[in-house]
């Protein structure tokens, strides 16, 4: 090994912009979705069509933060893995719809109440995540895998937002 050589792959550097951009990109999507959320979940509309097996209130908040941190280290490494721009703009596209898709149900179902156009909305963010784990493995097994909790949860919100259809 050469002297003054680090090979050990943890000790590289923090790129703290790509860190900070990354965080802002996922908080700017929890709030806006808040926005529509938080005054609905304790509604006479929703507590009507609320499922059964829906947890209480106070754990979505709880799980939606770890979740969002999770999210946003993937996008850190999965930026910083990639290679050359081509893939930063494959990675970030990829990104954004799924933070889009992710605002856009909280409109959907909770602002226009629409329960069975959220729920297609749901299953875009579910294809959106895959294709992101898929995109992302290539770059950064660790971004891929910091999705697996993502793609779980919103497999649950799908089985709550068609219950709630029916």
């Amino acid at each position: 090994m050469k002297r003054g050589v680090n090979t050990n792959k943890s000790n590289k550097k923090i790129n703290w912009p790509v860190l900070i951009i990354s965080f802002i990109s996922v908080a700017i999507t929890a709030f806006i979705g808040s926005l529509f959320t938080s005054t609905e979940v304790n509604s006479v509309w929703y507590n009507s069509i609320k499922p059964s097996i829906t947890p209480p209130s106070w754990v979505f908040p709880i799980a939606w933060t770890i979740l969002y941190i999770l999210v946003a280290f993937s996008i850190y490494y999965a930026w910083t893995s990639s290679k050359n721009i081509k893939q930063k703009k494959v990675i970030g596209i990829l990104f954004a719809v799924n933070l889009y898709f992710n605002i856009l149900w909280s409109i959907i179902y909770f602002g226009q109440q629409n329960i069975k156009l959220a729920l297609i909305d749901a299953i875009f963010i579910w294809i959106s995540i895959a294709v992101l784990i898929v995109n992302t493995y290539k770059l950064s097994k660790k971004s891929a895998y910091l999705l697996i909790p993502y793609l779980i949860w919103v497999s649950f919100a799908i089985i709550l937002n068609y219950l709630s259809i029916y």
